[in-house]
């Protein structure tokens, strides 16, 4: 499989650094062909302008190898933190400018861009993995779980992904190193489950 796995975490030390090597790691291992970016040491510009918005517009070449990335990819893994109930800027705007008509959705002929969109990408399988400093009663009591609803429905359900899963590790400012390694053989194991060897 061709795998796509993006990550959104500004610090190189960070424990979505840890995921994300965790991750390559078990796909590559697996024999799947990993197409790896780290959004902030590429220096992704998260800017979508109005002009290349349209379907068929021209693209910077840098976001339409990212475009035939994804739309080539089996599966898609996404880490990052969760920021305010959302992905760091630089991934919501990966999203705005990779995750666009005609390549990761479309409308029915006919349709203006009112209706339900048909989803185009071929990934059999999203999973995305999180990492939070707020604990999970709060997070559901409080805020009920925005990201699960960006993910699944808002993207993955929209683009045509029907296997999605998402995994979220808290609290990360005060865990413990028997924690992190903890949630690391977490990562593999989910990873194995969904991404059987080739």
């Amino acid at each position: 499989m061709i795998v796509s796995v993006i990550l959104g975490h500004p610090h190189l030390g960070s424990f979505n650094h840890a995921i994300t090597e965790t991750v390559v790691r078990m796909l590559q291992d697996g024999g799947h062909s990993v197409r790896y970016h780290d959004l902030y040491a590429e220096g992704f510009d998260p800017v979508a302008t109005y002009e290349e918005i349209p379907k068929g517009a021209p693209l910077d070449p840098a976001i339409q190898r990212y475009c035939e990335e994804i739309a080539e990819a089996d599966g898609i893994v996404i880490v990052h933190p969760n920021w305010w109930g959302q992905p760091p800027a630089i991934l919501k705007g990966w999203v705005d400018r990779v995750i666009r008509v005609g390549v990761a959705y479309e409308f029915e002929e006919g349709d203006t861009g009112e209706g339900a969109p048909i989803g185009l990408l071929k990934a059999k399988v999203a999973l995305v993995f999180n990492t939070s400093n707020t604990p999970e009663r709060r997070e559901a009591e409080v805020f009920g779980d925005p990201l699960e609803g960006l993910w699944k429905m808002c993207i993955f359900d929209l683009c045509g992904v029907k296997a999605f899963h998402r995994k979220m590790y808290r609290v990360i400012v005060t865990s413990t190193p028997e924690q992190r390694r903890a949630w690391l053989e977490d990562v593999e194991r989910t990873v194995q489950k969904h991404f059987l060897p080739t």
